[in-house]
């Protein structure tokens, strides 16, 4: 006999479920074009929450000692709240969202709550607002992940199709946070789904481009998002501190990938709340932008004037230094932000600083430090994920620079290799494994507090059935 509803029942077909696969199309259409409203419109409140941030910072600068207790106290509360609603309402908003998506699409935890998406979007808000080292892009894709989790419920589609509209909308998440549609489906591909099938490709394909769409109807940018100095045609002279830039970023990535982990596992030991990390680094963040403005938050005007290659040695190493540190603890305040823009923030600054100091000693086989600075991004995004095809396409995206394709691949493939040989787990699994067995632990107390409600109920109640 069968069972169609038991949990063990494997999942039907495509063609099976409702609308076939015309109805498989349509949803990631419609999964594509949710996220792209709602990831469209997390971009402008985030520019307007900058906004705000840096009007507070000028008012303050004008007040001396008052306005820096002002700053870093508004700051210090923001990041509070974020860390607030993470752990009171939605534990799994926690942090940069990719890890968590892509153990749901592997099958290894269960679709999480609607309530992720408001979550994510409120506490992501805070927590960049108020200055913190974070991407909007994490936050970007496992909305669009969790609107897929919703659209798929709606439309009852079944569990392998749930799995990848959660991959569409993922896709369509990162496409909207970085104006990159090639990008954003090559990711997925590439470091969630891990495999190529004409089904998974449908649907990226299309969430992508419909959310792409979408989001340009909110922000009215669907242009490169960052520009660069005209740039020269690559020589075989340059290869030499291009393979050195691939060398540094190799080793910087997984310096970056311990210390992002290193700084998790003291908070996760810690007896203090997660409302006491997310106020102490608040706080720091709010010192920092009362000096350094520019410093803090997401980083693309960083990443920006690093493309331009503006910035004396000492500035731009300051920089790199600083912003590494400061990524590493504002991702361990257990809000919502992601890791994508402050690692092109590390990586530009890495490949300028290579650029600026090499143009010093051997200037005859040195190429614009700009180029460097935009092969360094994608060297250390292939470093620290190992998804080097994405660190490629995405770089190139971002920029419009595809004359520089064959030096990204050199630097690239000699950053990869340098990260297997120094056996670092890409960071994207690290925290999945995490993510995994967050849900597990979490799942596990929660049935022991409904056991133990239970026996209580039952202990109290008495003879007459009261």
């Amino acid at each position: 006999m069968n069972h169609p509803h038991r949990s063990d029942t494997p999942p039907a077909p495509a063609e099976e479920t409702p609308g076939g696969v015309i109805g498989f199309a349509a949803a990631a259409v419609l999964v594509g074009a949710l996220t792209g409203l709602v990831t469209g419109s997390f971009t402008l409140v985030l520019k307007v929450a900058a906004s705000v941030r840096n009007s507070l910072v000028r008012w303050g600068n004008g007040h001396s000692v008052p306005g820096l207790l002002l700053t870093m106290a508004a700051c210090s509360a923001a990041a509070v709240v974020a860390a607030a609603v993470v752990r009171r309402i939605e534990p799994h908003a926690e942090g940069s969202g990719i890890p968590r998506t892509e153990a749901v699409v592997d099958g290894r935890i269960a679709p999480g709550s609607p309530l992720i998406l408001p979550v994510k979007f409120l506490s992501g808000t805070l927590a960049i607002g108020a200055g913190l080292a974070l991407g909007r892009e994490g936050p970007s894709v496992q909305m669009g992940g969790n609107i897929g989790i919703i659209v798929s419920r709606l439309t009852r589609r079944n569990r392998a199709d749930l799995r990848l509209l959660v991959a569409a909308g993922a896709a369509a998440g990162l496409t909207t946070a970085f104006n990159a549609p090639i990008a954003g489906g090559v990711f997925i591909l590439e470091e969630l789904v891990k495999k190529f099938e004409p089904r998974t490709a449908v649907a990226t394909l299309l969430a992508s481009g419909s959310g792409f769409l979408a989001a340009t109807l909110i922000t009215g940018s669907s242009g490169p998002d960052f520009t660069t100095v005209p740039m020269g045609s690559p020589s075989v002279r340059h290869l030499p501190i291009i393979l050195l830039v691939g060398l540094l970023a190799g080793l910087l990535g997984v310096a970056y990938n311990k210390m992002v982990l290193g700084g998790l596992k003291v908070v996760d030991g810690s007896r203090l709340p997660p409302e006491f990390w997310g106020g102490a680094i608040g706080a720091l963040v709010g010192a920092i932008a009362f000096v350094a403005p520019d410093l803090v938050g997401g980083g693309d005007p960083l990443t920006q004037r690093a493309l331009l290659s503006e910035g004396s040695i000492a500035v731009v190493a300051g920089i790199l230094v600083a912003r590494m540190a400061l990524g590493v603890v504002s991702y361990s305040a257990a809000t919502s932000g992601g890791l994508f823009a402050p690692m092109l923030v590390v990586g530009s600054h890495l490949g300028l600083l290579v650029g600026l100091v090499a143009q010093l000693v051997v200037p005859q086989w040195t190429p614009q430090p700009a180029e460097l600075a935009l092969i360094g991004m994608a060297a250390l995004f292939t470093a620290t994920v190992r998804a080097p095809i994405t660190g490629i396409v995405l770089a190139t995206e971002l920029t419009g620079a595809s004359g520089q394709l064959p030096p990204m691949l050199g630097a690239c493939a000699v950053a990869m290799v340098v990260a297997g040989w120094l056996h670092s787990r890409p960071i994207y699994d690290a925290l999945a494994d995490r993510s995994a067995a967050a849900a597990q632990q979490n799942a596990a107390e929660s049935k022991a507090r409904r056991s133990e409600s239970r026996g209580s109920y039952e202990g109290d109640v008495t003879p007459s059935g009261r």
